[in-house]
C-alpha cells in the first residue's frame, strides 16, 4: 500500500492507486454510497481516513475457500 502523503489520511488518488482503480470508479463507489468516508476539506478536495479505508477494507473480505 502507498503511503499516505499526509500521514493519517488517503487523498483519492492515493486510494486509487492503492486499488488500482480509476478516480471515476471511487466516484461511482461514492455516488452509491459504496465508497469509505470522506472528509471534505476546506479546499473542497476529499480525504480518506487511513482507519476509515481499513475498515472500509476489512467489510469487503472474503474468506478464501
Amino acid at each position: 500500500m502507498k503511503k499516505p502523503s499526509n500521514g493519517q489520511m488517503l487523498t483519492v488518488d492515493e486510494f486509487c492507486q492503492n486499488l488500482q482503480i480509476a478516480p471515476r470508479t471511487f466516484y461511482e463507489w461514492r455516488a452509491k454510497g459504496t465508497a469509505p468516508r470522506c472528509i471534505k476539506i476546506p479546499n473542497g478536495q476529499l480525504r480518506i481516513r487511513l482507519s476509515d479505508y481499513e475498515r472500509w477494507l476489512d467489510a469487503r473480505q472474503e474468506i478464501a475457500a
